[in-house]
Parts: C-alpha cells; structure tokens; sequence
C-alpha cells in the first residue's frame, strides 16, 4: 500500500462524512468490502504477520516522535515487506518514519516532498493543529472502549485501565489517521481482533 493511498484516505474523510467516509478509510487500511476478494486477501496477510511484531502502533507513534509530531500511521504489507509507517510534521516539514515492527527502532525516515503528498498531509497536519490529545492517547482509548474499560479504580490510571483491558481482550490498532468531521477533530482508528478488522471513531478534542 503506496503513501498516496494512505494519505488520500484522509481527504476523504476530511469531505465525506459518515459511512461514505468509513468505506473509503476501509479501502486505504486494507480492510475489505464484502464483494473485494484482493482486499480479503490483504486483509488475512496482514492479520497473520501482525502476530509476530514485537511494537504496537502507539509504540511506532512513540517512536517516530524524533521526526516530529505523529499525524498518521500504520501497519503495512508494502512490496512483500512488512512495515510500520508513522507521517510525521516538524517545523513545516513533512517526513514518512519508518519504524521495525520487531524491535520498534525507527529505521529510515524520508521526506515528503512531492506537491500532492503534500497537499494530502497537510489535510492531516490541519486536523492534529486542532487536536487536544495525540493520536497514541486517541488510539488507547479506542482500544481501551472495544475491550470494555471499567471505572479507574484502584491507584490506576483510566488511561491504564485502557490499556490493559484492550491487551486482555485481544485488540491491536492498525492504523489510525486524524481528520475533521464538522469542524472537529476526529480520529479513525483501525482495529484488529483475532481476524476482524473494525473502524472507529475517536474524538481528538
């Protein structure tokens, strides 16, 4: 999967609100359509090489912070190899980090500078101006809400309570990208558990 695809994903969601939106964030993080037998395929790849990465998603963002602010990642299949790929910001500048799933060290970062990827992160960028919380806090709490978080209780934070029920209840994050639903920030996070793949919505304000 190409960054262009990636990051068209987010003007979609920038224009489009809703289902539409969801189906075109579907397509652009593998997550097939029930007539796409090639996404399915892409879909069960994915899944199965997940299994072996030793990083989480929140930890590629983590790490790909030394390219600047995080405004998109995830997991990926690109030319058989399997990759971690975080688009990061930092004084104007816009960079693809790519970070080793199996010892989550960032392993080369790239500039974007070809005029429509661009314009295409700086939908992105647009969004994360606005956000109040990151997109690794974004992507606990969608993981921490599909697992089932009780009352921070305790001496625990609510946000490791997120956590620990997401990692108890099997869920990772596959990818996430910010965009804006009616003038707010909001985060569309890609979830696996065992084989199924979902879509949420975080609020980023």
């Amino acid at each position: 999967m190409t960054r262009r695809k990636l990051m068209s994903g987010a003007a979609v969601g920038l224009v489009v609100v809703g289902l539409g939106a969801l189906v075109g964030l579907a397509g652009h993080f593998g997550v097939p359509r029930d007539d796409d037998d090639d996404a399915d395929e892409g879909q069960q790849a994915l899944s199965k090489v997940l299994r072996f990465s030793k990083a989480s998603l929140q930890q590629g963002l983590t790490a790909s912070e030394q390219g600047g602010r995080p405004d998109a990642g995830k997991f990926e299949i690109d030319r058989r190899n399997f990759q971690l790929s975080v688009y990061t910001v930092k004084d104007g500048t816009f960079s693809e980090v790519l970070v080793d799933p199996a010892t989550c060290n960032v392993a080369k970062v790239e500039s974007i500078i070809k005029a429509d990827d661009v314009a295409a992160v700086q939908l992105q960028s647009a969004a994360m101006a606005n956000a109040k919380i990151s997109l690794k806090d974004a992507v606990d709490k969608a993981i921490g809400q599909a697992g089932g978080v009780p009352e921070a209780g305790e001496g625990r934070s609510m946000e490791w309570w997120e956590w620990a029920r997401g990692r108890k209840a099997g869920i990772r994050a596959v990818g996430v990208i910010p965009n804006l639903n009616e003038g707010r920030p909001v985060a569309s996070v890609v979830l696996l558990r065992g084989e199924e793949f979902t879509i949420v919505q975080q609020p980023l304000d």
